[in-house]
């Protein structure tokens, strides 16, 4: 299967997840077996070959999404 690890800046938040959204007040995400999260970051890269999502932390002046 294709799940991959989130993490913020260096630090594993997430494990096993199946779907990723970008929103504007941070990156809500689904794993297998635990409820829905919102982390307040935004993308910075994705390595699909490590399975692996990396995120910057939002900063207040931030109002993309």
């Amino acid at each position: 299967m294709c799940q991959a690890t989130v993490y913020l800046d260096e630090k594993e938040v997430a494990r096993d997840v199946i779907w990723l959204e970008q929103g504007k007040d941070g990156v809500r995400l689904a794993t297998l077996f635990e409820e829905p999260q919102l982390i307040p970051g935004r993308v910075r890269h994705i390595d699909f070959m490590k399975h692996r999502v990396i995120l910057e932390p939002l900063k207040e002046d931030d109002d993309e999404g």
